[in-house]
């Protein structure tokens, strides 16, 4: 053994290997699989700090959470059987928004595999499906280029998660250990970076060619650092931006030609925009369902250029005129300069028409005895200076924050969009927060969605993060509720739910708590969160039957947005409800 290797145990491996690759925070939870490797943490202490969360989903969405906010692989460890398998949530929520994580999961000894041994399951094949990769190691010399494998696929291309599944033995095993250094070459993984010179000439011609043109901003703009690129492309050929759920705060809402998010729940004009353009550039986005409406009438008039380094994505959805199968900066990078400086007023001047008929806005200014979740949205912003980083759950309430939460920055925003994973935010916003240590941090969270990981309450008081959690509790969940009044003629099965008392639940974890009800109280309550060193919890009494409007149903097309009625022209007592 030469004075370059170190003799270790896999287990010692395990926490060597991350280290080499910058990790300095993991979430886990401990078990008898993957033991070994907790016992031998206690070596590194001092360079790495380790989360005990409350549930192994718990950790994922911290991991994932972590990778979001930092842009680095977020890291969570598990145990084998039902520690491992309560992680798949947590990987299909990153695979599906392409977030980068490596979960490390414990199994049982090798000679016992495929014996239904105590706490056995076959986690690499289960994660399949939610996984970018799956490795079962089985040899303790190939311990550290495996993980080493897992970060390189975790992190290149289109981002996911990567499972490494590793037996008690090979944990306990001891080999000369030398992390290796060589490029990491995949037989079949080549990610692309640059695309053809015959490719950006046509980009160009097309943009040049286009008189009204919207770009469709995706997910990828933040994933591949191309903001700056966006708004160069945009405001060289004065082109409106279109931004999807996860897109936003990739490029700044409060420029003049970001219009706002698109799809089922995004603002009309924007719908309007898409239907009656004559190009669309999609930078970095999958042409998701709850973006396009039914497709038969989508866009129907223009000609389209995607550009994804997902290949799979191209075509799958949308059939385009251009496919530009590249990283999106990249690209970008390089066709910008081939863009002919426009100015489109007469194009820019008929979407703002648009944006000025449209009511979305309305609800801000009705007055009613009951608080509407979008003014207590509307307050946070103005009370964090639309700086904070907000990590929504799934339901109205996310909805409404992409409504009336401006963002301006990049990373800003965390949510769980292509899953819509109830339970997200709260254990997402703690792993967020060993990123962002100096950024003001809120959790936005219905009162069903808090119930799906409430638990990890304990973990945010045991690390004192400094996170402050708004509950919007309208006693429903929210979402489901507004299809079942509109679809299914207000039968209102099993979305009434009850809670706890939020503020007493909070006080027993150890947070400071409060209730707000009323439109004066919400800033100075915000006030007393913010003051707070820690987690802190506001619950927020809303209208029960609010809805969000604009909504564009299940099988027709953008343009064809139920926009948010007015008592006056006959609605139902349940739509009159709706619009308080």
């Amino acid at each position: 053994m030469n004075q370059s290797t170190k003799l270790l145990t896999g287990a010692e491996i395990v926490w060597e290997s991350l280290i080499k690759e910058g990790v300095e925070v993991v979430f886990g939870y401990p078990g008898g699989a993957i033991l070994p490797t907790y016992d031998a943490l206690n070596k590194y202490r001092d360079k790495v700090h380790h989360v005990l969360v409350r549930h192994e989903q718990g950790a994922t969405h911290m991991a994932d959470g972590y990778a979001r906010s930092s842009g680095k692989v977020g890291v969570a460890i598990a145990t084998s059987g039902p520690g491992a398998t309560n992680m798949i949530t947590g990987m299909a929520t990153a695979i599906l928004d392409s977030s980068p994580m490596v979960c490390i999961t414990g199994q049982v000894s090798s000679s016992v595999i495929g014996s239904d041994a105590f706490q056995e399951v076959d986690i690499t094949g289960a994660s399949i499906p939610v996984t970018k990769h799956s490795y079962l190691v089985t040899d303790i010399k190939k311990l550290a280029s495996t993980i080493r494998e897992a970060f390189f696929v975790a992190r290149t291309g289109r981002p996911g998660p990567v499972l490494v599944d590793i037996p008690k033995d090979i944990q306990n095993e001891t080999t000369e250990f030398i992390y290796p250094t060589d490029p990491v070459s995949l037989p079949g993984y080549h990610p692309p970076t640059e695309t053809n010179e015959s490719h950006l000439q046509e980009f160009a011609d097309m943009v040049n060619a286009a008189k009204k043109p919207v770009i469709l901003a995706g997910h990828g703009v933040l994933l591949s650092g191309a903001c700056k690129e966006v708004m160069e492309l945009a405001e060289k050929a004065s082109i409106p931006i279109a931004t999807t759920l996860l897109g936003i705060g990739g490029v700044p809402d409060s420029h003049p030609l970001v219009l706002g998010m698109m799809g089922m729940h995004g603002e009309s004009w924007v719908n309007h925009a898409i239907q009656d353009a004559d190009l669309l550039i999609a930078c970095g986005m999958r042409f998701d369902d709850r973006v396009t409406g039914t497709l038969k009438t989508y866009s129907p008039n223009s000609k389209k250029i995607h550009i994804e380094i997902d290949a799979s994505e191209i075509n799958k959805n949308v059939l385009v005129d251009l496919a530009v199968h590249a990283d999106l900066g990249t690209v970008l990078r390089q066709v910008n300069p081939l863009i002919q400086p426009s100015k489109k007023l007469d194009w820019v001047e008929t979407i703002s028409s648009w944006n000025k008929d449209s009511q979305v806005r309305d609800i801000l200014n009705i007055k009613s005895e009951r608080l509407m979740a979008a003014q207590v949205i509307r307050e946070i912003w103005e009370g964090t200076d639309g700086k904070a980083l907000i990590v929504t759950d799934v339901g109205q309430h996310q909805m409404l924050e992409a409504q009336y939460y401006q963002h301006d920055e990049p990373r800003t925003l965390l949510t769980s969009g292509g899953l819509g994973t109830m339970g997200f935010s709260l254990p997402a916003a703690i792993g967020a927060s060993f990123h962002e240590k100096e950024r003001e941090i809120w959790v936005i969270v219905g009162d069903g969605s808090f119930q799906m990981m409430l638990m990890e309450l304990a973990t945010a008081m045991q690390e004192n993060v400094n996170i402050n959690i708004a509950i919007i509790n309208n006693g429903y969940l929210g979402m489901v509720r507004q299809w079942q009044e509109l679809f299914y003629d207000a039968r209102y099965a099993e979305t009434p739910i009850s809670s706890p008392d939020f503020v007493k639940l909070a006080e027993a974890y150890g947070l400071p708590a409060y209730r707000v009800d009323s439109l004066d109280n919400i800033i100075p309550t915000m006030k007393l969160s913010q003051k707070t060193k820690g987690p802190s919890l506001i619950e927020f009494i809303v209208e029960e039957h609010d809805m969000v409007y604009p909504m564009v149903p299940a099988g027709v097309g953008l343009h064809e947005m139920i926009q948010r009625p007015h008592p006056k022209n006959g609605q139902t007592k349940n739509q009159e409800k709706s619009v308080l």
